[in-house]
């Protein structure tokens, strides 16, 4: 902005504080860096008690620098000057409040700086000339780097209109809402509206559903509510950990910088494909496929899938041990399965209880022919008759195809490879649906199976195989405190013999000898462990889920603390919600509190206008957020002879190129249609084109309605819009996607027919 004679003192003296504030962060920064590296030179010594808290300390060093690293960008963008009785304990009467990305003190604990999800920030978002919760003037600072470069003034105290000469405001907002799209989501810390801002510092407890249509801020609302909920309930959150799930990869590289910016680095982000440790699930291209896997029912389905794996035998079975025939009968094996199953034990559990049941009673039959043989009265000890039978290649094989240990993998893919199984287990599908789920052994897992995988996993309990690993560290410990002990003996007996106590103890010797593992972060163990309890669930684009997803997400959060963000008009999946009843009565009944963003900050009023026509006449009950500007261009739809696509397509793409000038264009197209629209799009562009979720890097990109599901661009062309629709059986949610996806300009190609409500200028 033009650096006018009376803004210019302001804006000195803001560089000179913004300046001394940097210079403050990088003696933070430096600070950690001595404490770090004298904390690692003094290496593992001492008791056990002394290196876990030298770990300690290097972790909460670790932590903090990289929190002071992560907010370099902007690190102060707002300040309040208040009521002389409005300042709080550390601050001066009178003097402005600034606002940033942390909390910053000078060295005598002076307040140089305030949290933005402090409660003293509060203001800096609520206040208006109404109620101006002592506030009389809140400005904005613009920075480039460490340099402001501009500032922007609200006066909420009319007294203070004399000393400034023109009444501003949404400077900051409107620079924020035109800035070019980089492919990165940017956080909207210092332009957070009021409507915003009460969201995100709602309560931690319960369920809070956020309704928001296209471009009302409600994914930038779901990640800051994230970090304030960290900074509001530190002590619960942060062992337990917050879990924030996203519809894909894409999506996820897209955000991911936000948190950080935010001031914190410890929460897992995760798309629905991969919330199974250990499984990178590819989408679920058979909507029959998904539409079934996610209904409600499939956990009955997995749970007969996992009980008819614990068979009875169809007539009694001889087996041998050690030469001598037994008989395994099936009265025997029912016992033993009713024994282990009233355990309500997992799988994997109960089948030890089954084994040693069968075992004993094969062993107790194995010694009355012993007995039997040698004559009565004979009081030989037996007791290695237990584990003769349990080493019987007969009695392991008739026992592992009554009861196998599974794994969630082994199962369902045998189950949905054999017919017979599936069909055994889900007597509700027909022939068509059945041949739906079918899947051959060995093929990629799927964004619709990791809900059943991790059903499996809960049924199933842990896999303990013969010499698992755990086994075999357990046994290498014994060894080493077995050697420790002979070492501390020798040694004792010479301290004894000087007059010194010794005290070592062989278990502290054996410990310090230990390969101890790499220091991990609550958010490290949390994404290599599925039973994890995290304290806090945040989903966006929530509507796309289905029952089964939901049901993973529960069990992932038994507190139930969740914040749920999305739109219902903009679902697309097969299994997905079409209200937010529907999808949290099973899991919460009626116990969830809804909100409603109202405003679209995003998306120019013209083309959001033509998006809701759309979904009007397609029947859709939507939301319609209002929006706060008015665009450049009006939606315009190209209608074109058949075999013309391709060459107008490279026709217009220069020119739409150069209007977003430096920004983002995305190409949004029929699944269908992906690989060709590419080819052609690389062809003219070469490597300025992206593909695939990892393209968002470049400024042209090229991906289908389900990826760009949360992105936002600066130019958009949608192709064939009417097959966006028909791809998934009629609904208009992919091609409202897409509509809504532009910061500035939207055009629409179409060979075939144009959806009603969409308006035609080209």
């Amino acid at each position: 902005m033009p650096e006018s004679t009376t803004v210019q003192p302001e804006l000195e003296a803001e560089r000179n504080y913004v300046s001394m504030l940097y210079s403050r962060l990088d003696e933070l920064r430096a600070e950690k860096v001595e404490q770090l590296t004298r904390t690692r030179r003094t290496g593992p010594q001492g008791s056990i008690q002394n290196v876990s808290e030298r770990d300690s300390f290097a972790a909460l060093y670790e932590d903090r620098l990289a929190q002071l690293n992560a907010v370099e960008d902007r690190l102060v963008f707002g300040r309040l000057d208040l009521d002389d009785d409005a300042n709080r304990a550390g601050e001066e009467a009178g003097s402005p409040r600034y606002i940033g990305r942390i909390g910053m003190t000078d060295e005598d604990l002076t307040r140089l700086m305030v949290d933005w999800r402090a409660p003293e920030a509060a203001a800096f978002y609520q206040a208006t000339a109404l109620r101006r919760q002592g506030v009389r003037r809140r400005r904005h600072l613009m920075l480039r780097g460490r340099t402001v470069l501009g500032i922007d003034d609200e006066v909420l105290d009319t007294e203070l209109f004399s000393e400034n000469g023109s009444l501003q405001g949404e400077g900051a907002l409107m620079a924020a809402l035109t800035q070019k799209r980089t492919g990165r989501m940017g956080d909207i810390v210092g332009t957070i509206q009021a409507e915003q801002d009460r969201i995100i510092r709602s309560p931690l407890a319960g369920v809070l559903v956020v309704q928001g249509g296209p471009g009302t801020g409600k994914t930038a609302v779901a990640l800051h509510r994230a970090a304030f909920l960290l900074y509001e309930h530190r002590e619960r959150l942060k062992t337990a950990g917050v879990l924030l799930v996203g519809p894909s990869n894409s999506f996820m590289r897209y955000i991911e910088r936000v948190l950080p910016s935010l001031g914190e680095t410890g929460v897992v982000m995760s798309s629905v494909g991969e919330l199974y440790p250990g499984i990178h699930a590819v989408p679920e291209h058979s909507r029959e496929a998904a539409r079934i896997k996610g209904k409600a029912f499939m956990a009955k389905v997995v749970a007969k899938a996992v009980s008819n794996r614990q068979r009875l035998l169809a007539e009694d079975r001889r087996v041998v041990v050690e030469g001598t025939r037994l008989v395994l009968t099936r009265g025997a094996v029912r016992h033993a399965r009713e024994k282990a199953r009233a355990s309500r034990k997992p799988h994997n559990e109960a089948r030890e209880i089954f084994t040693k049941t069968l075992v004993r009673e094969l062993a107790d039959q194995l010694q009355q022919v012993l007995e039997d043989s040698s004559g009565t009265g004979n009081a030989v000890d037996r007791s290695y008759l237990l584990q003769e039978v349990r080493e019987s290649r007969d009695v392991r094989i008739a026992l592992n195809l009554c009861w196998m240990p599974l794994t969630p993998q082994s199962l369902l893919e045998e189950l949905f490879a054999k017919e017979h199984l599936l069909a055994a287990a889900a007597p509700q599908l027909n022939a068509r649906e059945l041949a739906a789920l079918h899947r051959e052994p060995g093929a990629p897992w799927t964004e619709s199976d990791v809900p059943l995988l991790d059903e499996a996993a809960d049924l199933l309990g842990d896999f303990k195989a013969v010499g698992n690993k755990d086994a075999g560290v357990e046994a290498q410990l014994k060894r080493d405190v077995e050697n420790a002990e002979a070492t501390l003996r020798n040694v004792n007996e010479m301290l004894f013999n000087a007059g010194i106590d010794g005290l070592v103890y062989a278990e502290d010797l054996a410990a310090m000898n230990q390969e101890t593992e790499a220091r991990q972060s609550a958010a490290e163990r949390a994404v290599a462990d599925r039973n994890w309890a995290y304290g806090h669930v945040v989903v966006d684009e929530a509507q796309e889920l289905s029952p089964m997803q939901w049901r993973l997400l529960m069990r992932r959060c038994p507190l139930k603390s969740f914040t749920v963000v999305g739109d219902i008009a903009q679902t697309s999946s097969a299994s997905g919600a079409n209200s937010w009843a529907q999808a949290m009565k099973p899991f919460v009944a009626e116990r969830f509190t809804l909100e409603e963003l109202t405003v679209n900050y995003r998306t120019p009023m013209q083309i959001a206008e033509a998006a809701t026509r759309v979904a009007h006449a397609a029947g859709l009950k939507i939301s319609t957020p209002k929006a706060v500007r008015e665009g450049q261009w009006p939606p315009l739809v190209d209608r074109l002879a058949p075999g013309q696509l391709l060459a107008k397509l490279h026709e217009v793409l220069p020119g739409e190129v150069a209007i977003a000038d430096g920004g983002l264009l995305a190409v949004i197209v029929p699944e269908t249609r992906l690989a060709q629209v590419r080819a052609a799009v690389v062809a003219q562009f070469g490597r300025r084109v992206g593909t695939g979720s990892g393209g968002l890097s470049q400024d042209i990109v090229v991906l289908g309605a389900r990826e760009a599901k949360g992105l936002e661009f600066d130019v958009v062309l949608v192709i064939e819009p009417q097959e966006l629709i028909d791809e998934v059986e009629g609904s208009v949610g992919d091609l409202y996607v897409a509509m809504t996806r532009t910061t500035q300009r939207l055009r629409l190609l179409a060979e075939g027919a144009i959806p009603a409500g969409i308006d035609t200028e080209a």
